[in-house]
């Protein structure tokens, strides 16, 4: 399982998670709190239920390089062009929109 920080604009909005057979969004209580604060997408409004997909949101997935950056991604990082998590794992977390993703480390094996 892999899990990531959803920021909008440096303001933590919610978690990102890669399960055996699942993608989940959820947003933070204290993002949803703040009347203020605005979706990371219109296709993710904000809400209290997690958003669960079969395959990676394509919100997030347009997020991730096409054409040549895409493929010096795939060969610096050594990731399937498929690994579509593992790719927004390595390329977004300084993205040119609002939105950036940070990794969550496992700790579970210490």
């Amino acid at each position: 399982m892999r899990q990531a920080e959803v920021y909008f604009r440096d303001t933590l909005a919610g978690m990102l998670i890669e399960e055996d057979d699942a993608y989940r969004f959820v947003y933070e209580q204290a993002y949803i709190d703040n009347p203020k604060n605005l979706p990371v997408s219109l296709t993710l409004p904000i809400r209290r239920e997690p958003y669960s997909s079969k395959t990676i949101f394509s919100f997030f997935d347009g997020l991730i390089p096409e054409g040549w950056l895409l493929d010096i991604t795939v060969e610096t990082w050594k990731l399937n062009s498929q690994d579509r998590m593992g790719l927004l794992l390595v390329c977004c977390e300084d993205g040119i929109g609002a939105v950036s993703i940070l990794p969550i480390q496992d700790l579970s094996y210490e």
